[in-house]
């Protein structure tokens, strides 16, 4: 009886090594542990999984077509490998809203959308959007974080306009993806 049960614990084991849940956290980056981020990081990645299995159970009820599930696991996929590069480089358990978008979405974010090859790291983008930089994720996604709204207030003072977004608006001087959040004291 033992020996029965052995055998059926590493058949257990070895087809969960083989299981297509195995397969789909290799697709998200399996590999990182989500325990060197904080609360907020690893909240971010849980809710990106949970992205990514809903758009697995659509996929298998033939609720959305192939090309659909294809691009929206690897948009996925390059909104993960943003949000670890971010957090890993600042150290923070911060992240901004996260925007990804194929080169025929960039109308999704923008009225008149700026060419990709006019996109520079840093900048900033209709008072909105800065842009992140791309990640190659089986297609090209260019990858914005959206500013908050004192980010936007101050962009929109400095270019004397505060109805009306501006095209593209270089942010030197602004330092990393996104500032720090405003503390005030205890009254």
């Amino acid at each position: 009886m033992k020996k029965t049960l052995s055998i059926l614990f590493a058949m257990i084991v070895m087809l969960a090594g083989v299981s297509p849940f195995g397969r789909v956290s290799a697709l998200q980056g399996g590999n990182v542990s989500d325990e060197e981020f904080g609360p907020v990081v690893r909240a971010y990645l849980g809710y990106l999984r949970s992205e990514q299995e809903v758009t697995d159970d659509r996929v298998s009820r033939h609720e959305v077509s192939r090309p659909y599930y294809r691009r929206n696991s690897n948009r996925i996929r390059a909104l993960r490998q943003m949000a670890i590069r971010i957090a890993r480089e600042s150290h923070n358990d911060y992240l901004p809203e996260l925007e990804a978008v194929a080169r025929d979405e960039l109308g999704l974010l923008f009225e008149r959308p700026p060419r990709p090859t006019d996109l520079r790291q840093g900048e900033v983008y209709h008072n909105t959007f800065r842009y992140l930089g791309s990640v190659q994720s089986a297609e090209l996604f260019y990858l914005f974080a959206r500013l908050d709204p004192y980010e936007q207030a101050e962009f929109m003072e400095k270019s004397g306009d505060s109805q009306a977004p501006v095209a593209g608006e270089s942010s030197e001087g602004v330092k990393g993806t996104s500032r720090s959040r405003r503390v005030f004291p205890d009254n």
